[in-house]
């Protein structure tokens, strides 16, 4: 199989094609020319919430999404104590999230002075998840079809946070995406819940959602909250390892961004892995080895994510496919697959608390899985 000659991309992977020079159209621009029209609404959107003034309709200028990542503490922090925004700080309590991020919300508790909030729906966003991973899948793919899990679960609770606000009258819903995260993701309330009813049908939507989402759809645009993107501002300053320095400076962050706060990581990887043949962070891979392809003095990536230029991501991919299927399949030596994980994670630059903590839960896989309903 073919890779790309910059990012080595597989010329399978969903939605990207190499050309007769082993180029794939991420590093031609081809795709990313395309989603970067999506910065136009969000750059307008993002100046006029900074140039708001306070919401005459309620005690709130904006519903913040919290999830106690990285991310989202950086940016709540600004926006209460830099910004003076009258902040909801709004959290999902996603089933699959990681005793990590409960302890980073504790933290931003005490030393932010928003109005948190905590809402929660377990069995309907464990139903989409049971729908996602268990449909089969339609090749040769569309792009970021390998993270349709991750996208359709951060959807769900989207939906959630625009109805909230919706009800309570609140303008804005700030979402902490990263620069790449904001390039693949709708701006548009009305096009995220139309996005919902054309992946899963009107059936499984308006059981999830009680036929609420349907409001989103016809309601008028004045009554409707609009989404904003803090990080849209920082697109090319953006640096995760700054970030994490200044929270754990203050005493509001204490995990490591490798130490993802999702459960289902590994199942997200068995995803890939079984469906497209990449593990679940290779677009990030990817986009890291352009960046340095491209300036050989990049000392730092405007993603989620970084990776260490000395990893041999080609063969760390091919090890850690092994290992997930082998657990999926229940073979192999389970000692064996924690030396391995451990030997990959920290190749990838985590501690060794960290890759410890990461690989735990991939020997756990089976386990999470079978509480889903998630046939493997």
């Amino acid at each position: 199989m073919r890779v790309c000659q910059i990012c080595a991309l597989k010329e399978e992977h969903p939605g990207v094609s190499l050309d007769d020079d082993g180029v794939c159209s991420l590093c031609r621009l081809g795709v990313v020319g395309d989603l970067l029209e999506n910065f136009s609404y969000t750059d307008q959107v993002h100046e006029e919430f900074t140039r708001s003034g306070p919401n005459p309709n309620g005690d709130y200028d904006c519903l913040f999404m919290y999830s106690g990542g990285k991310d989202s503490t950086y940016m709540l922090d600004k926006f209460v104590n830099e910004y003076g925004k009258r902040v909801l700080a709004y959290t999902f309590d996603v089933p699959f999230e990681s005793s990590h991020a409960a302890d980073n919300i504790a933290l931003a508790r005490e030393k932010i002075p928003a109005t948190f909030v905590l809402d929660s729906d377990d069995d309907n966003i464990k139903t989409v998840m049971r729908e996602v991973f268990n449909r089969p899948v339609t090749k040769p793919g569309k792009y970021l079809d390998e993270k349709l899990p991750c996208v359709s679960c951060r959807t769900f609770f989207v939906i959630r946070a625009i109805l909230y606000a919706f009800r309570n009258r609140i303008p804005y819903i700030a979402l902490c995406a990263d620069p790449q995260q904001i390039l693949t993701m709708e701006s548009d309330v009305r096009e995220v819940v139309r996005g919902f009813y054309q992946t899963f049908g009107a059936r499984l939507t308006d059981e999830v959602f009680r036929k609420e989402a349907e409001q989103i759809l016809f309601a008028d645009d004045a009554d409707l909250p609009k989404i904003v993107f803090p990080f849209i501002a920082m697109r090319y300053s953006y640096d995760p390892d700054r970030i994490v320095a200044d929270l754990k400076a203050k005493g509001l962050y204490n995990s490591s961004p490798l130490e993802t706060h999702c459960t289902l990581f590994p199942l997200l990887n068995y995803y890939s892995f079984k469906n497209w043949d990449c593990m679940f962070y290779k677009l990030n891979a990817a986009s890291h080895r352009r960046a340095v392809r491209r300036n050989k003095n990049y000392d730092r990536s405007t993603f989620s994510i970084t990776f260490p230029r000395a990893a041999d991501l080609p063969s760390i991919e091919e090890r850690m496919k092994r290992v997930v299927l082998d657990i999926a399949g229940t073979r192999g030596d389970p000692a064996a697959h924690r030396r391995e994980l451990i030997d990959i994670f920290r190749e990838l630059g985590a501690t060794e608390d960290a890759a410890r903590f990461v690989t735990e839960g991939f020997l756990g896989m089976r386990t999470v899985a079978a509480d889903l309903g998630i046939t493997l």
